[in-house]
């Protein structure tokens, strides 16, 4: 089953009072790449996240934001910004003496100032608020492959267009190259009797044997046969559950490779322009493989 790279999701969870958002963006990328922003206070929950999301996600860079709400008992504390209240007091008594003020400094007044008192977030104990992310994580993970298998839908209805294309383009090479040895006789009449201008009478066996060694020179049978073989194997990791990104993209490289060969060894004008047609074809499945995890 293909599978894209690329995908946008969101999720939110609540368990006991805490509240856990998670963002993901997944790009392209040829290995597992998970950069990931957290609240400075939950730091070391950071790789068993990063362990969540390989278990679920092959290969792409994960850009992953998660965010943490405690509206629990105690998750909010106060302190006293002590300097700030004696600098305070300090320069309220400074006044009251210098201009001979009867009033008293209370402790309404100080506050009235303000930034004595300061509220302070508390951080939630990892092991109990890991229940809360992984439930987020994972429903954001879900969503996440939910969108790249509709895209790799898409994909997948592409490359089978094309898959049989070039099958289409194998076989009517084959048939072309099964009268290999007719062609390169009579292509081999045409040349002496053009440069010897019929004069000189043709040698009914020397020119089969010279014609059997260029056919055999510009045999692709094997080649044909290892194409057939790529093509089976590429539909087969198209349809397996395992990731096969890495897979096809071999694959690719090999049918190259095959078609390289072909057009080399063939000098026939019609099966060069199918060759032709058919690399044309694996450089578009290349650029869809590239977004395939």
């Amino acid at each position: 089953m293909i599978k894209s790279m690329t995908g946008f999701a969101t999720a939110e969870r609540t368990v006991q009072e805490i509240t856990v958002s998670a963002d993901i963006h997944a790009y392209n990328s040829k290995h597992l790449d998970v950069v990931l922003r957290v609240p400075s206070g939950y730091m070391t929950l950071e790789e068993k996240m990063k362990t969540r999301i390989a278990e679920r996600i092959a290969r792409g860079r994960m850009e992953v934001k998660i965010q943490i709400k405690d509206q629990s008992e105690g998750a909010v504390a106060f302190e006293i910004d002590h300097p700030r209240a004696r600098a305070m007091q300090s320069a309220l008594t400074e006044l009251k003496n210098t201009f001979d003020l009867k009033n008293d400094i209370s402790l309404e007044l100080l506050m009235g100032l303000g930034g004595i008192i300061k509220p302070v977030e508390t951080v939630a104990e990892s092991e109990s608020i890991w229940p809360a992310i992984k439930e987020c994580l994972t429903v954001a993970l879900d969503n996440l492959e939910t969108m790249q298998h509709k895209e790799g839908d898409f994909i997948a209805d592409d490359l089978l267009k094309r898959l049989d294309f070039i099958e289409d383009c194998i076989g009517k090479i084959e048939n072309d190259c099964a009268d290999l040895l007719y062609h390169y006789q009579q292509r081999l009449i045409e040349r002496i009797s053009s440069l010897t201008r019929e004069i000189v009478e043709i040698d009914p066996g020397r020119l089969a044997q010279e014609a059997a060694f260029l056919a055999d020179r510009s045999d692709i049978s094997e080649e044909i046969v290892r194409a057939k073989s790529h093509v089976r194997q590429f539909r087969h990791i198209m349809d397996s559950e395992e990731p096969g990104g890495r897979k096809l993209n071999f694959l690719l490289q090999e049918l190259h490779r095959e078609f390289n060969t072909m057009g080399s060894k063939i000098g026939q004008a019609q099966t060069s322009h199918r060759i032709v047609d058919v690399k044309s074809e694996l450089e578009k499945i290349r650029e869809q493989i590239q977004n395939v995890e």
